[in-house]
């Protein structure tokens, strides 16, 4: 197991566009790992020669539609799993929403849960049957040392995690339901990493493209990072990287960056 490693997470919003960015952040601030959701594209056309040559492991799922994920490492990169076991399926589709390795010595999983759309829609039903496998595969493997889920969790815990609550209440992202899910993950053992804002006083993470949605800080805090106690104790630092949703061409979305010291 290796002390002072840096992992982060970061919806990209499409992988191929994102690429420079990606690899501009691979090289300023320096992960150990980086977990990586929304790729929109396949497996066999993840972008890895540009990664690796960074000196990262690439372990990415992609089934060209819109989800994906992955988790590049250079601290090793083993044990990889593609897809939750018994997960469901979308309209009789499969859908590439998580991904596990051990890295460093640290099992992690980055995940994109579904959105949900709304409450009347199937997606949401889907995106609860979705959390519901995602609770079994956290139980299986919370006790096999440091353990985190890291990723897109469409859901955001508390009124507080949104810039308006009254503009979501007949949304999908903090309905009861959707936060029981995250409660029961609680419950297993896993805590929730919460990171300090670099501007303002709370951590979004998401900001919809919109005018105005980013410079008038209204987001949400879907993007989390749930770790068990062996995990969360280490942690030394926790941010929310809002330079990296600035610019030209950004992703709607913010990366997090946990420091450890295992």
């Amino acid at each position: 197991m290796l002390a002072g490693m840096r992992i982060a997470t970061w919806n990209v919003n499409s992988i191929i566009p994102r690429l420079p960015r990606v690899l501009g952040f691979l090289e300023e601030t320096a992960p150990d790992v980086l977990c990586l959701q929304e790729l929109k594209n396949t497996t066999e056309a993840f972008p890895a020669a540009e990664i690796e040559a960074l000196g990262y492991e690439v372990a990415a799922y992609g089934l060209g539609r819109w989800n994906g994920v992955g988790i590049v490492s250079r601290v090793g990169l083993s044990d990889v799993v593609r897809g939750l076991p018994g997960e469901p399926s979308f309209e009789g589709a499969a859908e590439a929403r998580a991904v596990g390795a051990t890295c460093g010595g640290v099992r992690l999983w980055s995940v994109y849960v579904p959105n949900g759309r709304e409450p009347d829609n199937p997606h949401y039903a889907y995106k609860l049957e979705w959390l519901s496998s995602l609770h079994s595969l956290v139980a299986s493997e919370l006790s096999s040392g440091p353990f985190a889920v890291l990723g897109d969790f469409n859901v955001a815990p508390t009124d507080e995690d949104v810039w308006d609550i009254a503009l979501f209440a007949e949304s999908t992202h903090v309905t009861p339901p959707e936060r029981d899910a995250l409660a029961r993950l609680r419950k297993l053992g896993l805590s929730d990493v919460f990171p300090r804002p670099l501007k303002y006083d709370h951590p979004f993470t998401y900001w919809d493209y919109r005018a105005g949605n980013f410079p008038n800080n209204k987001g949400m805090r879907i993007d989390l990072v749930y770790g068990n106690e062996a995990f969360t104790s280490a942690v030394t630092d926790s941010y929310v990287d809002r330079n990296a949703r600035k610019g030209k061409g950004p992703s709607d979305h913010a990366p997090i960056v946990v420091d450890v010291d295992l």
